[in-house]
């Protein structure tokens, strides 16, 4: 089966920086696109960035000009910088996939999610 493993969150002060990571593993044959998400509570899961495999990106309006997102295909990894960190950006962050992969004898196309990330901008 096909696992997204986030890892890089934390608590940091405002205008600080964090790096998320997120790695696929499993029965993979192609990964298309990958994103990042983020909920705050009492909110909507919103779509923060996504690139697809060809390294196209889109960003949220409010993170434009200080997060980038970027991937590596040969490791299955897709990262999110993210500089001059608001305290509106506190959320937990979820990597999501779209992985064609082996299900028993075929090839199918599925949408994975990470279990998610925390990250705080406090002072």
């Amino acid at each position: 089966q096909v696992q997204l493993v986030e890892s890089g969150g934390g608590l940091v002060q405002p205008g600080g920086s964090l790096r998320l990571s997120c790695a696929a593993s499993g029965s993979i044959y192609r990964i298309n696109a990958m994103g990042w998400y983020r909920q705050a509570p009492g909110k909507q899961r919103e779509l923060v960035a996504g690139i697809t495999s060809s390294g196209s990106t889109n960003y949220a309006d409010s993170v434009k000009g200080r997060f980038t997102i970027s991937r590596d295909n040969a490791k299955n990894t897709v990262d999110l910088q993210m500089n001059s960190l608001k305290p509106e950006d506190t959320a937990v962050y979820y990597c999501n996939a779209d992985i064609l992969h082996s299900s028993g004898v075929v090839l199918t196309t599925s949408d994975f999610w990470g279990r998610g990330t925390q990250v705080t901008v406090s002072s």
